[in-house]
């Protein structure tokens, strides 16, 4: 099995339903080496970790959920604490659920809260048609999802956001950010009454948490699925960004790398662009990708296995408000091109990304990093390939302070560094 993008916005024949046929998602081209790090052509694999033969394709999946804390009875009183949830109603946004039994969430009240911000979204062009999921970011009509969802529509395509309750606004792109793969596009003439979703907190995550996916997946809106947090800062790499959402190719683009949150919680096609939420309703990740098994023999795509991937919803709110403010985005530079390696540590061996080049007057050459030097962790972070130190710095943003760090010569080294702007002419 290999390593290929994930298809979210399939291409269709006009009037065909989405979700059931699609021609195999293209392989993923070269990737030229990025400013953050990048590896070489020889071990190239895609951003879900190269550990799983399994084939990454970029699904529109949406997801949305609705969060419940616990409420606590009285102490002395042992059936005090019980199944039942209530609801805090946030001034301007979604509500958050207070679980009565923080062990078994009551998923009814969490989809209730969140599935009002959960939106279906349809785009039209000349090549096809496609469909997504989204985030009501704000009350001025912001929604947030997948650029891969939204992006074929830039200049020539018709948008379609279709809200919880059935009315359907069009809507128009504000900006769009390929090499996170997101976008935040606007409803035209959009409604006083949408319930913006509240944001939770994705560096408070555990591997074990509960989480829910609600989106539009297979056309199917207001779907809602449960798992869990099945791992972090999961480097994941689905393609390039010079792969449109109906599989038409675009002059140029970075790859798309995230330190992504991993979930059990079931995202399929039409899954894209969507909400992933804690047991609170709150939005802890934008699902975008999953892994899969590969097309089917009739040549469809294949659907959820269990695992699934969203952008932190650190990382996204970060991108949304600059695309809101400008209509695009800086992202953190590191100035290095780095490869694949395993190296000596002490006794043992491990994993990391080595540095085989530095370019002059970057934080890395301003910092004292050295060609050949290892990269085994950022911020503690363990960094075991290319790709993984790719989707730490894309993560961050200009001006972040980091330690890197290094084995030089055999020995381990912390390295202090200040993150710039990535340059618009910098791979």
């Amino acid at each position: 099995m290999t390593l290929a993008p994930e298809d979210h916005t399939q291409q269709i024949p006009q009037g065909s339903y989405y979700g059931q046929s699609a021609p195999p998602a293209p392989p993923a081209p070269p990737t030229p080496p990025l400013g953050e790090g990048s590896r070489p052509a020889p071990k190239r694999e895609s951003r879900i970790g190269q550990t799983l033969g399994v084939a990454l394709l970029a699904a529109v999946l949406a997801s949305g959920g609705t969060y419940a804390a616990t409420q606590l009875g009285d102490q002395g009183t042992p059936t005090a604490t019980t199944t039942a949830s209530t609801t805090n109603q946030n001034q301007g946004s979604s509500p958050t659920v207070v679980q009565g039994n923080a062990t078994a969430p009551d998923w009814t009240a969490v989809s209730a809260a969140v599935t009002p911000s959960v939106v279906s979204i349809d785009v039209t062009t000349q090549q096809g048609s496609g469909a997504g999921s989204g985030v009501v970011f704000d009350k001025s009509g912001h929604i947030l999802t997948n650029n891969h969802v939204v992006g074929d529509a830039t200049g020539n395509g018709a948008i379609t956001v279709t809200l919880n309750d059935g009315r359907t606004y069009a809507a128009t792109i504000v900006g769009t950010d390929p090499s996170t793969d997101l976008a935040v596009i606007k409803l035209t003439n959009g409604p006083s009454d949408l319930t913006p979703i509240t944001l939770g907190d994705s560096e408070a995550l555990k591997v074990g948490d509960p989480a829910m996916a609600v989106g539009n997946p297979l056309g199917l809106s207001g779907t809602v699925t449960t798992g869990i947090v099945s791992a972090l800062n999961r480097p994941v790499s689905t393609g390039t960004s010079s792969e449109s959402p109906l599989g038409q190719q675009q002059a140029s683009g970075d790859e798309v790398v995230t330190n992504a949150i991993q979930t059990s919680a079931a995202i399929n096609p039409g899954n894209s662009g969507g909400a992933l939420v804690n047991a609170k309703g709150e939005l802890i990740g934008i699902n975008s990708s999953i892994a899969s098994l590969g097309q089917s023999s009739s040549g469809s795509q294949s659907g959820n296995i269990g695992i699934g991937f969203a952008i932190p919803v650190k990382e996204a709110k970060s991108i949304a408000d600059q695309l809101i403010k400008s209509g695009k985005a800086e992202h953190a530079f590191l100035g290095v091109s780095t490869r694949d390696t395993v190296v000596s540590d002490g006794s043992a061996k491990r994993a990391g990304a080595q540095v085989v080049s530095v370019n002059g007057g970057t934080p890395a050459a301003n910092a004292g990093i050295k060609n050949g030097d290892v990269v085994i962790a950022v911020d503690g972070q363990r960094i075991d390939s290319a790709t993984a130190l790719v989707a730490q710095i894309r993560e961050m943003t200009a001006g972040d302070k980091t330690t890197l760090t290094v084995i030089r010569d055999g020995a381990r080294q912390d390295v202090p560094v200040t993150l710039a702007v990535k340059p618009a002419s910098s791979n």
